[in-house]
Formats: structure tokens, C-alpha cells, sequence
């Protein structure tokens, strides 16, 4: 008799896990525990909850995805000998943070500082290399996209050293100042630069082909300059104390949330940039890559020239001109260049099925974090909405997304006109991200350039 397929018993999910798995299981356990043991004086009710439920959510992710186990451990590790350096070194409260400058070890590489200075580079060496697959190597996987991937890879862990060690470093200035480094726009450019990679190298690894990277580098590596920006002009790598509408327990896991969508949506778009580029007419992409920032340009420099704004604003507004337009300059060389930049692409399908799942994990974790988002402005302001500008702009990028999710699964939207809608998607979740933080004002003031 013939033994199909249902006849054979199926085995239990804990059954199929191998030592290995249970060694990490057992690590982030003791990990757990000895934060637990070590931190318990510096956290409330709420935070010893997440921690409780961030264990066993690590495990099943080490489970799901193997090469997390390694990423987790080596940044668990890294932040531990971080902790050891500065222990040695006390001031009247806790650690003195000046060693970071005179211990060799955390001076050029593992205080916070330092290790975002080196996912910096990390991230920008990943995309040159990225792009120096497209002209290097004959296969899909080039010996260049290789290196490009291990770079992301790292600049992906000195990322989570990085934030790791600026959790404890904002612990020892003093009482009461410690806080998840997720609030102000330097922490999170940091957060959505590792999680928009993560992203990408599990989707990598899950559609067999490194062709992508370029794209999805580039958005990452703007995020990049932009935190090198920041820092530089408002000397941001400072750890502030948390404003009072800061002082949430809900901001742990809104922002985190928030950004799982925005780096999903910032890989969606880089998908349907690269979708565009083997699909669309020269005319097309000429107009819509090319017309629109220049449009955007053309009402900036209008409002300089004939608006009546305040002599700051119009300087900061033709700098951002000048931004659009070095991006509007790339975007021409693109299309260009679109036969040799699109020849090694992923067939139009797999662009197409990996577009809709970024959008659909992105618009899951965007609406989680909405509603916490309300939930907070509950606490902190007494209303769940009040209509202000971030409000409102999230409200139109949820509303952007679920469109496109509707008309793709009820309509069977396909092709050019959802990498369309993708890519512009990016330009509305970019102004809700960043542009109200520029040109608006409200409730979310605190978080003003």
C-alpha cells in the first residue's frame, strides 16, 4: 500500500527545532533574565511586561529566520563588553561617559557614537558595492552584490550595538533621564536605516537574488546622510531628557511599530522604482521620475521668490531645492543607464509579489501603530485625535495604503500603475515622516527640525 503525503503524521513545530535553536532560546533567556535581575530598580510595571513578551518574540523570530540567531547574539555580546568598558569607569551616579573617549575599545568602535559613525559607512560601502554588481558580474549574484550584502549585514549589526549601548549611556547621566533611543529624529533615522535593511536582506534571502540591494541601499543610504546631516548641524548624537509628552511607556512600542511600516513602504517603493526601470517608456519615466521633483522644486522656488516667509525658512527651502534637484539629476542618470541597471533584475512577477508584501507587512504594523498612537495622545493630551498636521498626515498615508491593498485584492491592481502608486506612496509617507517635522507646527511640535 502506498503511503501518500496525508498519511504521513506531521510533527510538532517545537519538534523541528535543533540544538542550535534551543542554545539561542536558552541565551535570549538568560538574557532576559539577567536584564531582569540587573535593570529591574529602572523599570515600571509596563516595561517589565515588554520585556517579558520581547523573549519569547526573539525566539520565535531566531526560529523563523536562523541568521537573526547570529545577528542577536553577536549584538548582545558587543553591547555586554560595551557595559564592561564603561562599569570601569564611575562617576558620582553610574558610568562616566567620558571613558567613550578614552577607552580605545569604545572610543573607535563601540560607544553608541562610534558604532553609528561605522553603520554608516558600513551602509554606504554596502550600496557602492550593491551598485558595482550591476557592472561587474554576468550572474545574478555577483561577487560584488556578495560583499555588498555582508556589508549591509554589518552595518546592520553595529546599528543594534549602536542603539543598544545609547539605551544604557542615557541611563547613567542621571535619575530619571534613561529612555528607549526612539525619540527624536536622530534615533529614528538609526531605527528605520536597520530595520529598512533587515527587510531587505530577509527578502533577499527569500527571493534568492542580491539585484535588488542597489535600490533599496539607496533610500537607506539617504536616510544616512541625512542622520550625518543632523548631526552635524544640531549636534544630535547628544542624549536630551524626554520631553513630558515623551514620558510614555507607549512610545516603546508605537515608534518601533510605526517604523517597521515606514521601512517596509521605503523597500516597497525602492521595488517599484526598480519595476519602473524595466517596464515603463523612456517618455514615461522622463516625466514622472523628472517631472515631479521638478515640480516640487518649482513651487519651493516660487515661495522663495514671491512667498512672504521668514528669512530662515527661505534659506532652508532653497537648501531643500537643492536636495531635490541633485535627486532629480540620480533619477535622470537611472533612466539613462536603464538597460544595463534593469538587465539582472528579478522577473516582473517576483518585483511584483515582493512589492505587495512589503506593502501588506508595512500596512499591518502602520495600523498597530496608529492605534497606539491614539492610546497615547489619550495620556499625554487627553483626546484619542485631535486633527493635528502628524495626525492628520498619518491618516493620509493609511488611507493611501489601504486603498492600494483594496485595489489590489479586489480589483487585481498589477503592474506599472501600482509601482506607480508604490513610489509615490513613498513621497506622501515621507512628507507624514519628515516634511511635517519641517514645514508644520501642532501637538507634535517637540520634534521640529
Amino acid at each position: 500500500m502506498t503511503t501518500t503525503t496525508f498519511d504521513l503524521p506531521r510533527r510538532h513545530a517545537l519538534q523541528r527545532r535543533d540544538v542550535l535553536d534551543w542554545v539561542f532560546a536558552a541565551l535570549v533567556l538568560l538574557g532576559g533574565a539577567y536584564a531582569f535581575n540587573r535593570y529591574h530598580a529602572s523599570m515600571d510595571g509596563y516595561e517589565k511586561g515588554i520585556l517579558l513578551c520581547a523573549m519569547p518574540a526573539l525566539i520565535a523570530l531566531g526560529w523563523f529566520w536562523k541568521p537573526l540567531r547570529t545577528l542577536c547574539v553577536a549584538a548582545g555580546a558587543a553591547t555586554l563588553l560595551a557595559i564592561g568598558l564603561y562599569a570601569q569607569h564611575t562617576d558620582g551616579f553610574g558610568a562616566d561617559l567620558a571613558a567613550g573617549e578614552q577607552v580605545f575599545w569604545l572610543k573607535y568602535m563601540l560607544s553608541s557614537q562610534s558604532a553609528i559613525l561605522w553603520m554608516s559607512l558600513l551602509f554606504y560601502m554596502s550600496m557602492l558595492f550593491y551598485w558595482g554588481g550591476f557592472f561587474t558580474g554576468a550572474g545574478r549574484n555577483s561577487v560584488a552584490e556578495v560583499v555588498g550584502s555582508k556589508l549591509a549585514w554589518g552595518g546592520v549589526f553595529m546599528a543594534l550595538v549602536g542603539t543598544l549601548v545609547r539605551w544604557y549611556e542615557s541611563h547613567q547621566i542621571g535619575p530619571d533621564i534613561g529612555h528607549i533611543p526612539v525619540s527624536n529624529l536622530y534615533e529614528v533615522f538609526v531605527l528605520f536605516s536597520w530595520l529598512t535593511t533587515t527587510f531587505y536582506l530577509y527578502y533577499e534571502a527569500r527571493f534568492a537574488t542580491r539585484s535588488l540591494g542597489a535600490y533599496v541601499m539607496l533610500v537607506v543610504s539617504g536616510a544616512v546622510s541625512f542622520l550625518l546631516w543632523y548631526t552635524v548641524a544640531r549636534e544630535a548624537q547628544e542624549i536630551q531628557p524626554l520631553v513630558p509628552a515623551l514620558q510614555s511607556w507607549w512610545m516603546k512600542i508605537h515608534v518601533p511599530a510605526n517604523f517597521v511600516g515606514y521601512g517596509s513602504f521605503a523597500l516597497a517603493a525602492m521595488v517599484a522604482l526598480a519595476y519602473l526601470l524595466k517596464t515603463a517608456t523612456t517618455r514615461a519615466l522622463l516625466t514622472g521620475l523628472i517631472g515631479v521633483p521638478g515640480l516640487i522644486v518649482a513651487v519651493i522656488l516660487a515661495v522663495r521668490l514671491f512667498g512672504s516667509v521668514a528669512p530662515d525658512t527661505a534659506t532652508g527651502l532653497v537648501g531643500w531645492a537643492g536636495k531635490i534637484g541633485a535627486v532629480m539629476a540620480f533619477l535622470g542618470l537611472c533612466v539613462a543607464l536603464r538597460r544595463p541597471l534593469s538587465a539582472r533584475l528579478p522577473e516582473l512577477l517576483q518585483l511584483d509579489d515582493l512589492m505587495y508584501k512589503a506593502i501588506a507587512l508595512g500596512f499591518a504594523f502602520f495600523t498597530i501603530a496608529t492605534i497606539l498612537g491614539a492610546f497615547w495622545a489619550a495620556e499625554a493630551w487627553g483626546g484619542y485625535w485631535s486633527w493635528d498636521p502628524k495626525e492628520t498626515w498619518a491618516l493620509i498615508v493609511w488611507l493611501n495604503y489601504a486603498a492600494w491593498l483594496h485595489m489590489r485584492l479586489m480589483k487585481g491592481l498589477r503592474g506599472m500603475a501600482s509601482a506607480w502608486w508604490a513610489l509615490v506612496g513613498l513621497l506622501v509617507t515621507t512628507f507624514a515622516f519628515l516634511g511635517v517635522n519641517m514645514f508644520l507646527s501642532g501637538l507634535h511640535s517637540y520634534g521640529t527640525l
